[in-house]
């Protein structure tokens, strides 16, 4: 299958409660994201990631703010993991000037450096090389920065994969590739796109650890996520993570997912990570279920807050048509300086 992990790192109760925080408020985000747009007061692509809340979860615990991050355009809820503020992400979704954007990108192009969120991609697997900027550039700086770049099984049959592990494994680079396989490539299942039935397999060939890692399990992500991030802190480079979840939506909103069997994808709610995360947090008595109630309905408070803030700020004016594509008022003299 792929190599098997050793020495692995456990969250203790304050972690996990903070796991599962992440996991509700990406799966809060997502659930109202999905209302607004069936209720007509937005009309924005969206590509639901409902059923991998887990993995950035999971991994965004163990990074910093300084940590960076790059996806793709299903990576909203890696960004809400990453704690991004909710007010300029709406604002963005809803293409209003306080987006992160100023309204001009979208939900396929928000952005938020602050919180470490550099950069959302509509190309399949172009978060690898951008990635690997960032990690150069904390080598050229001499930080312990890591980042992460987000992809889908998919993406790692293009060549910005190939290549852009090849390179991370040369230079030592501190990334950690993620892939969030669902099993489905757009319209497309995993077996009939991707010649290997493990994606970790490919790591043998650049030189690097590539574990395959149960994506419903937010311990066993933490246990992966944890080595790797240590791993690349600590100069050694670069680790590939596949970590197998279940995509509970179609490809893009109102995608009849005609791709998948109803059996597969009844099976794969039966066993949601969230409510059973829930439950685990409740029998080993890291909190209780009252408790774990206010903390969701805290983290809808503060979605439907967002949404309120975003439906109320402007649209972007037609002077911002040209704005942000060319430098503006800069002397030629400054340019050749």
């Amino acid at each position: 299958m792929s190599q098997t992990l050793e020495n692995r790192a456990s969250p203790d109760a304050a972690t996990q409660l903070d796991i599962y925080r992440r996991m509700v408020r990406i799966e809060r985000n997502d659930e109202l994201t999905r209302q607004q747009i069936r209720r007509g007061r937005i009309t924005a692509p969206y590509y639901s990631a409902r059923g991998q809340e887990c993995i950035p979860s999971a991994i965004s615990v163990l990074l910093n703010d300084d940590d960076k991050i790059c996806t793709i355009y299903r990576g909203i809820h890696d960004m809400v993991a990453k704690d991004m503020p909710l007010r300029p992400l709406w604002a963005e979704i809803c293409g209003r000037v306080d987006g992160t954007c100023k309204g001009k990108g979208g939900p396929m192009h928000l952005t938020h450096p602050e919180t470490g969120v550099m950069v959302t991609t509509g190309i399949v697997g172009s978060s690898m090389p951008i990635a690997n900027g960032f990690g150069w550039a904390a080598l050229l700086d001499g930080t312990k920065q890591v980042t992460v770049a987000y992809f889908g099984d998919g993406a790692s049959n293009i060549g910005a994969f190939h290549e852009a592990l090849n390179l991370a494994s040369v230079w030592k680079l501190p990334v950690i590739f993620v892939c969030q396989n669902n099993g489905f490539a757009e319209h497309t299942r995993y077996e009939n796109g991707t010649s290997v039935d493990f994606i970790a397999k490919r790591a043998i060939g650049y030189g690097m650890p590539g574990y395959t890692v149960d994506g419903n399990d937010p311990l066993d992500v933490y246990a992966h996520a944890h080595a790797a991030i240590e791993r690349a802190r600590a100069g050694e480079g670069p680790t590939l993570l596949e970590c197998k979840t279940f995509r509970f939506m179609g490809h893009v909103f109102g995608d009849n997912d005609a791709y998948m069997t109803k059996e597969e994808k009844a099976a794969a709610m039966e066993v949601d990570p969230l409510p059973r995360f829930r439950q685990k947090l409740i029998d080993d008595g890291i909190a209780t279920a009252e408790q774990l109630d206010e903390l969701t309905a805290k983290l809808e408070a503060e979605v439907n807050d967002a949404i309120e803030f975003a439906m109320a700020c402007e649209f972007p004016s037609d002077d911002e048509l040209r704005r942000d594509v060319f430098a503006e008022e800069i002397a030629a003299k400054e340019i050749y300086a």
